[in-house]
């Protein structure tokens, strides 16, 4: 249900370049052709009653309460429906149309609970609004009639209920179903008085196919959809506009709050990145930020095989300062590093970068976002000049092709996968690359025009195949690349994707993908007016994944598919603020900006800032920290929101390296996996606790607000900057804003990023500068930033990581909907009972060779270690290729993952592992006593 403080216009706003002018009331308005009357009323500030439209919503008129009079018009037409008209005389108040209204309220009322003082919605309910805007004041209709008051309350959906009996059936959770998530799990089934609001087919909300994004929930206008934490709670008394904590999608919600507890979380119908749509975690699983798992004191123990001891602030934060000056007077300046995290805000990034230059004297600082996305920063930056997404989100409504490579988009990015749904039902072609059938290949109302199912580690052989077709079928946009990209590099690359070895007919014995659907995938792609790349970690968790970047890149500039509204290539960022921490630095060899550290023009700038001289020499990444800690020449880590034990590959290679270290510090929300390894805890703060920014996959900057007071009592940029001082090296911080400000006086990308700047535009997108003082959505208009566009020659070369008679299967691994990331925070909300466990994806015909069953335990073996897991019978993988999930530590799905990495990042190769699988001996044992045996 919306807020009462929501201005809501009744219909969409419509954009025309044509104006109509008509009087409503007396009052002389002009407002867009095609605008509906109710909204012209309602931008002039006349208010007509209203259920069944919402400004969320296209007009479905079927309420009856928003009647008006239109001069020389017979009857009374609903005025959401009704489009205006030039000349228009319209009256919305009348005794006619009150006596109307009346009558429509007095039905709905008749069949409606009366026990408004113990509704979860009294106070905010728009059925209750109306019947006092109509004036109504006795009810004729209740004794006798057939009602639905009795009907039972389904309460299977764990974060919200539906009680039929306060259902109106105005149908505007079926229409949010369909027109704003586009899943349609919702129908009306019945007519007339028998109409009812069904999930799937008649059944629970369980067991359908709702996805609980809350877009129903959302527009309800009564208490028929109902979250539980309001029943619970009771209706908030204020709310904080922040910006959610999970995926890159970055969607802004309201934290409404009962006392210091949030009541609900309701998207921003002014977000400019969700559009007031969310998904069910940014929209419920917010719980875990108070579960009891929370660590709320600092901890210190001398070695991991003792117990945890409280320690106040102080002595922890002094303790680690001396451990961290103990290790580098012994085993040297080097011997310590930090990792910064894609869950905290630019400013919490930013510090942690800032330490270790400037407090520990080496840059040994690396991040989580380099382990999936660095090769999007290096292939994007060779080819355009920036490191990032070319386009915002919005931009994909004016795409005719789009081309979704290796990304999960309803999953991981569900908010934006239900724009990019919408602009697909209206007629946009879709080509899927991908090993599995993701969701989107197939859905209602959506379906690939092509999915090229391809082997996983051969996506270089596929790209490197549609540029052949797009260069040898003169399909390229050859204006486009005079005027911008470097000629000779471009004849060159013409020339090399030209070759037989580059042709579909060879890319087909490599990838298993057919010629002919890969030249069709071509035509299509480089034939559409606006044609438009997503792609996500299939593409960069590979050891060519910085060849992929640039053949993407490669074939949009080909085409000419850049530098405007609806074409692009659009990286998708998996956790909040993995732009963002690129962006601050966070890597051993760039200062924030992407600017390199042996850069003397550059290094002086920070010199001067912070006062010291940053060594010019990059240091080490994560997989040398880790090398260098089992030689003995590393020996403390600082880690600020991630868990590497679980997230990073060759599990037991980085348990060896964790376990070698001397002081591990650990600053988080829960004592996850690498805290079994830390000497030092520090309780952090969630995204609900902090103020600060996130920036999201578009490069949205947008304004994270402290909701309630830090459990634990700091902000993670507190403790960091106490950490430092304690180091020797003072930093002085009284609020975030002012770190956004150093941020902005070292970072050109940054130069007119402000606090004020973000509260008057809502977000901004960066370059922003002088140059675009109200931010960049689009990148590389009229010239890319690095001038000339770069081609690039894209050799395909096998991954290393081979299948044979003893491995003969490729796991791959992706994420589900409702986990996020290794599952720390979403575990510990009821989106555990959504997806409980991670299963072994596999296809009939290889399941069938082993003997193994759907729901068998099955051993997952390959090169480096083993795990058990369920297995899932399913053709949305291929035969030869198996999937699972990571989000449970208990599935240790990494440890299965080889050490091979993409040869300019060290981005590791999570998406290619070859594997054995068989059923396990327990499932065995299970069948043999189910038979008697």
């Amino acid at each position: 249900m919306r807020s009462r403080t929501d201005s809501d216009f009744a219909t969409p706003r419509r954009q025309s370049a044509a104006s109509v002018t008509l009087v409503i009331d007396g009052r002389t308005v002009t407002v867009p052709e095609g605008t509906s009357v109710i909204r012209a009323a309602a931008e002039a500030g006349i208010h007509i009653p209203k259920l069944c439209a919402t400004d969320s919503l296209e007009p479905f008129g079927s309420c009856r309460l928003c009647l008006v009079e239109i001069e020389g018009q017979r009857g009374y037409p609903a005025s959401c429906t009704t489009p205006v008209r030039d000349g228009m005389r319209i009256r919305t108040e009348n005794p006619a149309l009150a006596r109307l209204r009346r009558g429509v309220m007095e039905l709905y009322i008749s069949d409606h609970p009366l026990d408004c003082l113990t509704c979860p919605a009294n106070g905010n309910c728009e059925l209750q609004d109306m019947a006092g805007a109509v004036g109504l004041r006795m009810v004729r209709y209740r004794d006798g009639g057939a009602n639905h008051i009795h009907a039972a309350t389904d309460a299977s959906n764990p974060y919200f209920s539906f009680d039929p009996s306060k259902c109106i059936v105005c149908s505007r959770c079926v229409r949010a179903c369909e027109e704003i998530q586009g899943t349609f799990a919702l129908t009306i089934d019945g007519r007339g008085f028998d109409s009812v609001i069904s999930p799937g087919q008649k059944g629970l909300f369980s067991a359908s196919e709702c996805v609980s994004c809350g877009a129903c929930v959302q527009a309800c206008p009564t208490s028929t959809l109902m979250e539980k934490s309001v029943i619970e709670l009771g209706q908030s008394e204020h709310s904080v506009v922040t910006t959610c904590g999970y995926c890159g999608v970055g969607c802004s919600f309201r934290a409404e709050m009962k006392g210091d507890f949030v009541s609900r979380m309701v998207p921003n119908p002014n977000g400019q990145a969700n559009h007031g749509h969310s998904c069910v975690k940014g929209r419920f699983a917010w719980g875990y930020a108070s579960h009891a798992d929370r660590i709320t004191h600092p901890m210190i123990r001398k070695s991991i095989d003792q117990p945890w001891r409280e320690v106040s602030w102080s002595e922890a934060i002094d303790y680690t300062a001396s451990e961290f000056k103990r290790i580098q007077r012994e085993h040297g300046r080097g011997a310590i590093g930090a990792i910064t995290s894609s869950r905290c805000t630019n400013e919490e990034t930013f510090l942690v970068q800032k330490l270790v230059r400037a407090a520990f004297g080496n840059n040994n600082v690396d991040t989580c976002a380099r382990v999936c996305h660095s090769p999007t920063g290096y292939g994007l930056k060779t080819a355009f000049g920036t490191s990032a997404t070319t386009q915002d989100f919005d931009s994909v409504m004016d795409a005719d092709v789009i081309m979704v490579i290796g990304a999960n988009v309803t999953e991981g990015h569900p908010v934006f996968a239900a724009q990019m749904k919408r602009r697909l039902r209206q007629g946009a072609k879709l080509i899927v690359i991908d090993p599995r059938a993701t969701e989107i290949v197939r859905m209602p109302h959506v379906q690939a025009d092509y999915h090229l199912q391809l082997r996983p580690g051969t996506n270089v052989a596929l790209v490197n195949a549609i540029a052949h077709v797009v260069v040898t079928e003169g399909l390229c946009d050859e204006e486009f690349v005079a005027a911008r990209c470097d000629i000779g590099e471009f004849e060159r690359w013409k020339q090399f994707v030209a070759e037989d070895r580059n042709s579909p007919e060879s890319a087909e014995k490599i990838s298993g993908v057919a010629a002919e659907k890969i030249r069709a995938a071509a035509r299509l792609y480089a034939g559409g007016r606006n044609s438009a790349i997503y792609y996500g970690l299939g593409v960069t968790e590979h050891s060519q994944g910085s060849t992929m970047v640039l053949g993407i890149a490669n074939l949009a500039m080909a085409t000419g598919n850049l530098g405007r509204s609806g074409v692009g290539v659009n990286p998708l960022r998996g956790q909040n603020n993995v732009q963002g921490s690129c962006d601050m630095g966070s890597f051993p060899h760039e200062f924030s900006g992407y600017r390199h550290i042996s850069d003397p023009v550059v290094r002086a700038s920070f010199d001067a800032a912070w006062k010291v001289q940053v060594d010019p020499e990059p240091g080490l990444r994560i997989p040398n920290m880790f090398d260098a800690a089992i030689d003995g020449s590393f020996k403390g880590l600082y880690v600020q929101g991630e868990d590497v034990a679980q997230s990073e590959p060759n599990g037991k290679h980085v348990a060896a390296a964790l376990g070698a270290m001397e002081c591990i510090v650990v600053q988080d929300l829960f004592l996850n996996e690498t805290a079994k390894y830390a000497h030092v805890f520090l309780p952090g703060s969630s995204f609900l606790e902090k103020n600060g920014t996130f920036t999201n996959s578009e490069r949205r900057i947008s304004m994270v607000r402290k909701v309630m007071a830090p459990i634990a009592g700091k902000e993670d940029w507190e403790i960091t900057c106490e950490l430092a001082t304690a180091l020797g090296y003072p930093m002085k911080y009284s609020h975030p804003s002012q770190i956004m400000d150093e941020i902005a006086l070292l970072t050109p990308t940054f130069s007119g990023v402000s606090y004020p700047t973000i509260e008057r535009l809502g977000s901004v997108q960066w370059p922003c500068n002088e140059r675009a003082p109200s931010g960049t959505p689009v990148m590389h208009i009229g010239e890319f930033v690095r001038g000339k566009g770069k081609f690039t020659i894209t050799e395909y070369v096998p991954t290393e990581e081979r299948t044979n008679s003893q491995f003969p299967l490729i796991l791959t691994t992706g994420r589900v909907l409702t986990q996020y990331n290794v599952g720390t925070q979403t575990r510990r909300t009821l989106n555990e009972t959504m997806h409980a466990e991670d299963r072994l994806e596999i296809h009939p015909a290889d399941a069938e060779l082993r003997g193994i069953r759907d729901g068998d335990w099955v051993s997952v073996v390959a090169r480096r270690g083993e795990t058990r897991l369920r297995a899932l019978i399913t053709e949305r993988v291929q035969p030869g290729v198996v999937y699972t999930t990571f989000h449970h530590p208990e599935s240790r799905t990494n440890d299965l993952m080889s050490e091979h990495s993409d040869w300019a990042t060290n981005c590791p190769e999570f998406k290619v592992t070859a594997v054995q699988v068989a059923p396990s001996a327990e499932s065995l044992h299970a069948r043999s006593a189910a038979a008697g045996g």
